[in-house]
């Protein structure tokens, strides 16, 4: 049985920072990378960052320079921390846990998301 569960979304001025978490509950697997993607009204969900179990990370071009990913291995948990925020930034943003069963299957799972909103 695997959970992912997201929190820390909401609304912000623009400048303004938030940071998400997301947990992944997951009994008999392993959490290999975790990651941030978000979608927009009208279109689609593209990834925001990404960080493996060796904490190598990945950004967007637009996230880079403004969030920071971090990951604490021990407790499953992976972290957004979003400063200068831009209206644009509005959106669903959703965390995404790869997990690995002890056959070596691998698995991909989403949290139900969490809204942040931007006012300019």
């Amino acid at each position: 049985q695997v959970q992912v569960v997201e929190s820390g979304g909401g609304l912000v001025q623009a400048g303004g920072s938030l940071r998400l978490s997301c947990v992944a509950s997951a009994s008999d697997f392993s959490i290999d990378a975790m990651g941030w993607y978000r979608q927009a009204p009208g279109k689609q969900r593209e990834l925001v960052a990404l960080i493996t179990r060796g904490l190598y990370t990945n950004y967007a071009a637009s996230a880079k320079g403004r969030f920071t990913i971090s990951r604490d291995n021990a407790e499953n948990t992976v972290y957004l921390q979003m400063n200068s925020l831009k209206p644009e930034d509005t959106a669903v943003y959703y965390c995404k846990a790869d997990v690995r069963s002890s056959r070596g299957s691998t698995y991909r799972y989403w949290g139900q998301g969490t809204q942040v909103t931007v006012s300019s």
